[in-house]
């Protein structure tokens, strides 16, 4: 997982509620548990007038050019702006790894699903919770000026827009704060004891050689 370093990015605005991890990437794409190959399907049924199969290139299908994402206007953007509850629904993994690839690091909304918030820190992703009235007004300023772009500053807890006008704190769990800031994921977490590990493993093989030679032979040829 990358280190989360400040960053400067252009913000979208995704003006609904509710949206669940099977609009953020459809059932028919859960068919890998690699995390990459899924930010070409982010929110498919609604970027595309078309349905969307597992394995074929989006290249070529044709686009809905109502929705946000496929406005030029919004095009690289790494900060999605959507309303309460993003995330609801099955607790599908996916959904953060879709958002990845397609290139967000940031979601900011008045409040996220318990599970997939989880699951976007685990994932590089850094889930922003700030006052709906806050959040409302910042999709109304994204929509009115054309490559509105904002700082995030993770260190500082702190995002503002390049212009200064903007500037809001935000609560982040101190313990999930030190993951993203060192790239730590789960599997990086525990590689962090790998000596400890490794010399409780030893340890162990010479307390009770009984147990590893049961776990040798049972080990298929």
């Amino acid at each position: 997982m990358e280190k989360f370093i400040p960053f400067t990015g252009i913000a979208a605005p995704l003006i609904r509620a509710n949206v669940d991890t099977y609009q953020i990437i459809p059932k028919q794409f859960l068919k890998s548990i690699k995390r990459t190959g899924f930010g070409q399907n982010l929110f498919d049924e609604w970027r595309y007038l078309d349905e969307g199969k597992p394995g074929e290139s989006c290249v070529h299908r044709p686009l809905n050019d109502e929705f946000i994402l496929n406005q030029p206007r919004y095009q690289g953007a790494q900060i999605l702006v959507v309303g309460k509850n993003f995330g609801c629904g099955s607790s599908r993994e996916h959904a953060p790894w879709a958002l990845l690839e397609y290139g967000f690091k940031v979601i900011i909304a008045p409040s996220f699903a318990d599970i997939f918030y989880n699951n976007c820190f685990k994932n590089g992703i850094l889930p922003i919770v700030l006052d709906d009235d806050v959040v409302e007004q910042l999709q109304t300023t994204i929509v009115a000026e054309e490559g509105y772009q904002l700082t995030v500053d993770l260190e500082q807890q702190r995002v503002q827009s390049v212009d200064g006008a903007f500037q809001q704190s935000f609560e982040v769990d101190p313990f999930r704060q030190h993951c993203l800031l060192n790239g730590l994921d789960d599997i990086g977490l525990t590689l962090q004891e790998a000596e400890r590990i490794r010399a409780y493993e030893a340890r162990r093989q010479k307390e009770a050689p009984w147990i590893f030679n049961a776990l040798h032979e049972a080990t298929p040829k």
